[in-house]
């Protein structure tokens, strides 16, 4: 490149006359080689690889032949040798260079095709011989060999490359150039890097990791968004490692493509719903702005989807639908009496989707799982000139987790219901407060500067929805329950949700007035539970 100090020009072009191929995914690599060799490309390979290719009748040689040294330590050094190294490395206009080869009887190799053990599937089993067995070393170190001296080398790193490689060598009558060459150099060693950064992530993961000096995050290009939360922001989606049961490995069913917000709010609802176990419940959430406006559980989807849709129907309308269990047709014909930008499952039921065609412009998601709140992620907040990195809020309630506090204990029912509530307040932006009966919200106050006004929203909602609802529509209005994400500053929040007719909260105490706020309940004569845990949402 003129006036860069690049040896060639842009279109200077290297035939490739020796190749090495070290592929774990072997997805190509027979119909890549078949190319190679119609071009009488010398061939060397790697074990699995040189099996896969003699086996289809290709010329090729072992690299222990290449090499003259055998695989050791049960294939840890295979390709770290100097007979390897050498080839890629050397610099075909060093006179030195090719003197020391000459002398050494080895010879060039002009292409490395080289994919790399899964790491990042291993660490997503959780499995720590797994990984420590899926910690490639010879793969990275070929591919920024190649990459390194693209002036002569090309690399391939991913089968998905191949196509390009073999139309590039096509035009060029077996050669590549400058130009390929060095695009392909950059994507190798980001390739490299995401690979580290991710096996760095996994170990700082760990429990001997806790918050390192330094952390390590690559992300991988998903796909490109129309616009960000506004239409004047460029935006899109990027992966970061292999994360199965996640509204970024979801596979897109129907509708087009998700925008920014969209994606943002079925994170929040697909994660609402995967807090409760599906063999247990069917849960549905709907969200709006990333928060809920409706979320509830029942023996099934359709019925779930009815008593959250009960909750707020003004503000459902336009939002995201999230379900922990499969979505059946009879949850779909639900759904499409309402207009819902996504749907999002585990799995849907190919009934079910021919049901939601009748809404084409919903988008329709299925996950292929629930997420993980067990996985131990960390949370990244981008804030100006950094981010702030937290632990995965995986705290859980349990009945044996709260504490008494007041002269009258909550029945068994309003237990189920506070431990209900206080999920879906766990999820909704702070300062948040809940009120809920019968296994669905009623009226949710979140995202308020003080939690009075937060209990104040979820009173006003819980009104309106019971005034607007059909006679006996809502069979849970009888004894409603409240939880709120932290504790109550003073009493006047609680003295809101108890003249709403909570008959028991739940929330996490800790406050200096504990005692007068437990006092005001056993005024109104309403149970309180303390959770000991606070859910804040920011």
């Amino acid at each position: 490149m003129t006036g860069t100090g690049h040896p060639f020009a842009m279109n200077d072009s290297i035939k490739v006359r020796r190749a090495l191929l070290s592929a774990f995914d072997k997805t190509g690599i027979i119909e890549l080689a078949r190319f190679l060799d119609g071009f009488g490309v010398e061939i060397i390979a790697t074990g699995g690889t040189s099996k896969a290719v003699g086996s289809a009748g290709i010329a090729v040689t072992e690299i222990a032949d290449a090499t003259g040294f055998p695989e050791i330590l049960g294939g840890r050094v295979k390709t770290l040798h100097p007979a390897v190294f050498a080839p890629i490395l050397f610099s075909r206009d060093d006179k030195n260079h090719l003197d020391e080869m000459r002398g050494l009887g080895l010879k060039g190799i002009d292409l490395a095709v080289v994919n790399l053990y899964p790491f990042e599937r291993a660490a997503a089993s959780g499995d720590f011989k797994e990984c420590i067995d899926n910690i490639d070393i010879g793969g990275p170190s070929m591919i920024r060999a190649a990459a390194k001296n693209h002036e002569f080398v090309a690399v391939a790193v991913d089968p998905g490359d191949y196509g390009s490689l073999m139309a590039e060598m096509s035009a060029l009558d077996g050669a590549t150039s400058l130009k390929f060459r060095r695009d392909r150099a950059g994507r190798a060693f980001a390739l490299a890097s995401r690979y580290d950064a991710s096996i760095a992530e996994w170990i700082s993961n760990s429990d001997a990791g806790e918050f390192t000096e330094m952390r390590s995050m690559q992300l991988r290009l998903k796909k490109k968004l129309r616009y960000g939360e506004n239409p004047h922001q460029r935006a899109a989606l990027y992966s970061l490692g292999e994360h199965p049961g996640t509204v970024v490995a979801a596979s897109q069913l129907q509708g087009s493509p998700p925008g920014y917000n969209n994606l943002a709010d079925a994170d929040a609802a697909f994660g609402l719903v995967s807090e409760f176990d599906p063999a247990s419940h069917a849960a549905c959430a709907i969200v709006k702005h990333g928060n809920p406006c409706g979320a509830a559980v029942a023996e099934s989807c359709s019925r779930a989807f009815r008593k959250a849709l009960d909750c707020d129907r003004l503000s459902a309308f336009g939002g995201v639908v999230a379900f922990n269990r499969t979505l059946d047709p009879e949850a779909a014909a639900r759904i499409i009496k309402n207009f819902m930008e996504v749907v999002i499952a585990p799995n849907v039921e190919r009934s079910a989707l021919e049901v939601l065609a009748a809404r084409p412009n919903s988008r329709v998601f299925s996950a292929g799982g629930l997420i993980d709140a067990e996985r131990g992620d960390r949370d990244y907040k981008r804030i100006s000139g950094g981010f702030l990195v937290q632990e995965r809020d995986s705290a859980s309630l349990n009945r044996s987790d709260m504490t008494i506090v007041t002269d009258i204990a909550p029945t068994q029912a309003q237990i189920e219901d506070l431990l209900f509530a206080w999920i879906v307040a766990k999820h909704a932006k702070s300062n948040a407060v809940v009120l809920a009966s019968g296994g669905a919200t009623l009226g949710i106050g979140a995202g308020q500067t003080s939690r009075v006004d937060a209990a104040r929203e979820a009173a006003r909602k819980a009104r309106a929805m019971l005034k607007s609802a059909d006679p006996g529509r809502n069979e849970g209005a009888k004894s409603l329950v409240a939880a709120s994400d932290a504790f109550f500053p003073f009493a006047d929040g609680l003295a809101v949700v108890a003249e709403a007719g909570a008959a028991a909260v739940v929330q996490p105490g800790g406050s200096i007035r504990d005692q007068e706020v437990i006092d005001e309940a056993n005024r109104v004569g309403i149970a309180m539970a303390f959770s000991g845990i606070r859910s804040f949402r920011h």
